[in-house]
């Protein structure tokens, strides 16, 4: 029996070295570049100062990558053939501020530490510090990922959250990548910043249901402050708050905003309007150390998604561009 044990736990660490979880550290980098979060955090401090646009465009950059081929910068590279994940329509309207923080971090690292650091750990860094500058929690990043050599437009339909998604689909999805519904309500909590265009929610103004042309669902008043803001046949550049109390705040209000009937998607407001998910709304909307918590380890949780370690993948000189 116990050389039936021993096989059975040698046979759980080959599996978890395979997936790459094991190999992530939080000191990762401690001698092969120690100053490696301070040079972030500094990239990332001073594109903020230019736009506040940067805080949800780098949050949104990195739940994009880690969704499609796991976490490992395949968004960022640049295809001249127009043909990589950046380009699929999923993809279109990520604000280029996230792409610009990445990658002057990425810059300011290889003056220091030349061909060391990843550019989809520099992502994950960037990612936290952008919540932080916002008012929400820190954490400490796990590190040790090497980057992707695959990125094709054709890999992210189907694979990335749609706003009109309802509870079952939204834990399906998640569940793919070995999150809860826990850590997905936590995670839709980065709605509390960032802005989405009109033509991702004008069904729920316009279009509902034969019966219906409004989302019943919606506060009456805020459904008639989209409508102004976003009327039929608006410039497809408007864009709206997602959270239309503390837009600029990483804060708990989003959840707030659930409860009041403010939730901007269908994907957001069915998170209070299903009785599955309702009591985690109603906990984080009233317990903000809650909600950080519950944040933290999601964000922790989905650092690991299908992260290339060891030696697979690469470590990109340029995060644009693969090596070779």
């Amino acid at each position: 029996m116990d050389v039936i044990r021993r096989g059975l736990v040698w046979f759980l660490v080959f599996m978890i070295l395979q997936r790459g979880e094991a190999q992530l550290s939080e000191n990762f980098y401690s001698n092969s570049c120690p100053n490696l979060e301070t040079i972030v955090k500094q990239e990332v401090s001073t594109k903020f100062s230019q736009t506040i646009v940067t805080i949800p465009a780098t949050l949104r950059l990195f739940f994009h990558d880690c969704f499609v081929e796991g976490c490992d910068a395949s968004v960022i590279i640049a295809s001249p053939n127009g043909d990589a994940e950046k380009d699929a329509q999923d993809n279109l309207s990520l604000a280029g501020d996230g792409f610009d923080t990445v990658i002057k971090a990425k810059q300011a690292v290889e003056r220091q530490c030349p061909g060391i650091v990843s550019c989809a750990d520099i992502l994950a860094l960037a990612a936290r510090d952008v919540v932080v500058l916002a008012g929400g929690p820190s954490w400490e990043v796990e590190l040790g990922r090497r980057d992707g050599l695959v990125s094709k437009a054709s890999n992210v339909a189907g694979n990335l959250p749609e706003p009109e998604f309802n509870l079952v689909q939204l834990n399906t999805m998640f569940a793919r990548h070995n999150l809860t519904q826990f850590d997905m309500i936590a995670l839709s909590g980065a709605h509390t910043v960032g802005f989405s265009h009109c033509n991702r929610f004008a069904n729920r103004l316009y279009s509902f249901s034969s019966s219906s042309p409004v989302d019943p669902t919606l506060d009456p008043n805020y459904a008639q402050e989209l409508m102004q803001a976003c009327p039929r046949n608006v410039d497809p550049s408007i864009a709206i708050n997602m959270d239309p109390e503390t837009p600029q705040t990483f804060d708990n209000v989003y959840y707030q905003n659930l409860v009041a009937g403010k939730g901007l998607f269908t994907s957001d407001e069915v998170l209070f309007t299903d009785p599955a998910s309702e009591p985690t709304v109603n906990d984080f909307a009233t317990n903000p150390g809650n909600f950080n918590g519950a944040f933290i380890t999601a964000m922790r949780k989905l650092g690991r998604v299908g992260v290339k370690t060891g030696k697979n993948g690469e470590i990109r000189i340029d995060c644009t561009a693969f090596n070779s």
